[in-house]
């Protein structure tokens, strides 16, 4: 040490060592020049010379741990300008309005970190689970206050004997406390008061459970992962709640058919994980796969991404075993392709949201595993460019199209604000999003590049970004599926699905902006261009009976007047029950009511649900 220097406080020098571990941004590299070279000298007892050398080493020091920092921020986070995606080369004659003509048609973006999204972890698999954050479900009004036409119907309550019955059933598997996430819809608009959930395991389970129930005459809601959005699996008074978390197993997978046997309450993600293994894929997949059940996919016949590749549930769901209101078991589950002896029964229990039986088990169709799958994303001026871009994608990418969606600049604002994401590319009135997938990786990839050059060449692409990494490719997915979650920030959301032809689809979105103007905080539209469904969404800062009166009815007025579908994937549920005649004629409503009480007399099955009150 230099004589008669005393060194500074050893706190000093471990606090930024602290800082250098963190990299504060607010220390420029003139403070660290002059503290560091200052510090070895006397700390020490260096020449300067030797402080100098010192000071080089510890700056690589820390531009090496900042670095580090920075990488796994960026790792971490969801921050798309971030990714080094493979950028669209502009054809000749054509360029982008963000690439100077002088540019290689390649374009980086800086960095920037942002809050990564919530996962969930699911067998080997991490993928994207719906989050939301909201006021605790203790805030959300009751249903039966917040409708207060809706009444009770004639069922009975849950005694302390009813409980006795149910714990002699399932063992050690009866809540009755801590119900709030049982109750509670997931866009937290609904909220039912049901003092028991039954957790059960198997098919003859469920069954003593109904069989019970509908003699005392106890009403009932099935339940899996609770991802509804139109209220059809919590309760709307006192119901008890059956829920499928526990009927989990994968019965069978039969390799070279592609026919997987499974439970009810198997977790979409889990079973895509599962029979990734075995180079097979799940012909449904939705932003909700980390927490819905197959089971609940079934009853609603939900739609998703890939129904333009792979077509419906109705056509992939090969059987299916479901238990009836007085516990009698419909055991249909065949993993036949072809089976023509009388009627079809397993039809009437895809889409009927546990009115008519709760189901317990299903055999699905199980394509097999694309080996290559890449996305583009692109930007457009109108949406006229975007049914210009389906138009020429079902033309020239054909076979391996499997996923076309659309997003409006408003949806991308709710990404920006709301999630602090960052479009990959710059802004425009409409997004495009296309995957394509299949077994030949280099032909795929080339069928892709050219059909982008064309459209990019013709003018009806301004401007895209290409993704071929796993890790990419669900980043970009990921601002698509995170959507919902982000429309949760905003307060309320009145959301809406409905089918269109392409001509009317975006249409809707219009008419309801024109119509709404500043009683909402936002009016978007998105959804699967390639099966006509449109996601309309509008917030406000709390649910207002002003904005409901206002959206409704002639939200379904002006799409039962363009020839559209009430619902097109999310079923009808509690909220949209009464609006059916809106898609379906009083014939039509009549028979599915004589249906209802030919499979359930006693009406135990999730009522308030699916049939309209009148």
């Amino acid at each position: 040490m230099v004589a008669g220097v005393k060194p500074w406080p050893g706190f000093v020098y471990d606090f930024y060592a602290l800082l250098l571990i963190l990299h504060v941004p607010k220390i420029h590299s003139r403070i660290f020049e002059i503290f560091i070279c200052t510090t070895s000298n006397l700390y020490f007892g260096m020449s300067p010379m030797y402080s100098w050398g010192v000071f080089v080493l510890l700056s690589l020091v820390h531009v090496i741990m900042t670095s580090s920092v920075t990488s796994r921020m960026d790792d971490q986070s969801e921050n798309l300008a971030a990714w080094p995606f493979r950028h669209l080369k502009i054809p000749s004659g054509h360029v982008s309005r963000n690439v100077k003509k002088k540019n290689t048609g390649i374009r980086t973006f800086q960095k920037k970190s942002t809050t990564g999204s919530q996962l969930c972890q699911t067998c080997s698999g991490t993928v994207l689970r719906r989050c939301i954050q909201t006021s605790s479900t203790r805030h959300v009004e009751l249903t039966s206050v917040r409708y207060p036409d809706v009444k009770r119907g004639n069922y009975g309550s849950v005694r302390d004997s009813d409980l006795a019955t149910f714990e002699r059933l399932l063992p050690g598997r009866v809540l009755t406390d801590s119900l709030d996430g049982y109750n509670t819809d997931w866009l937290k608009t609904c909220r039912g008061a049901s003092q028991v959930v039954l957790r059960p395991k198997s098919t003859e389970e469920v069954s003593a459970i109904l069989k019970y129930c509908n003699e005392k005459k106890l009403a009932v809601v099935p339940q899996g992962g609770n991802t509804g959005l139109v209220g059809g699996s919590v309760s709307v008074f006192d119901e008890i709640v059956i829920s499928t978390q526990l009927m989990n197993s994968i019965i069978s997978l039969d390799e070279i058919s592609g026919t997987l046997v499974c439970q009810a309450g198997c977790v979409l993600a889990s079973l895509e994980d599962y029979l990734s293994n075995h180079k097979l894929t799940i012909p449904v997949d939705l932003g909700a796969k980390g927490s819905c059940h197959i089971g609940g996919n079934v009853a609603t016949n939900a739609g998703g991404v890939r129904l333009l590749r792979y077509g419906s549930l109705h056509g992939n769901v090969l059987g299916l075993e479901a238990v009836l209101a007085n516990g009698e078991v419909v055991d249909c589950l065949s993993t036949l392709r072809k089976d023509n002896t009388g009627y079809d029964l397993k039809q009437l229990f895809i889409g009927s949201e546990g009115t008519l039986g709760i189901i317990t088990a299903v055999s699905l169709n199980c394509p097999q595993k694309p080996e290559a799958v890449s996305v583009a994303f692109l930007g457009c001026e109108s949406f006229q460019s975007v049914l210009d871009i389906f138009k020429e994608s079902r033309q020239k990418l054909g076979e391996v199209l499997s996923a076309f969606e659309f997003m409006d600049s408003q949806t991308m604002t709710v990404a920006k604000e709301n999630l602090k994401l960052r479009s990959p590319i710059e802004d425009y009135p409409f997004y495009v999003l296309i995957e394509t997938s299949g077994s030949n990786g280099s032909h795929d990839e080339e069928k892709l590049s050219q059909f982008l050059e064309h459209v990019m060449g013709t003018g009806i692409v301004q401007d895209g970004t290409v993704a071929t990494e796993p890790t990419k490719i669900q980043n970009i997915w990921s601002m698509r599926e995170r959507i919902a979650e982000g429309l949760m920030h905003d307060g309320y959301c009145y959301k809406y699905d409905v089918s269109l032809p392409l001509q009317s689809f975006y249409g809707l979105v219009e008419a309801m902006r024109e119509r709404m103007g500043t009683m909402v905080t936002r009016v978007i539209g998105y959804g699967h261009v390639g099966d006509g469904n449109l996601h309309l969404n509008l917030t406000s800062p709390e649910y207002s009976t002003e904005v409901m009166d206002k959206i409704e009815p002639f939200l379904y007025d002006w799409v039962a007047n363009h020839k559209g579908s009430i619902s097109a994937e999310h079923g009808l549920g509690f909220k949209k029950k009464n609006f059916i005649y809106h898609s379906k004629s009083k014939s039509a409503v009549r028979l599915m009511k004589d249906i209802k009480h030919t499979f359930d007399p006693n009406m135990i099955l999730n009522p308030y649900k699916v049939l309209p009150d009148f």
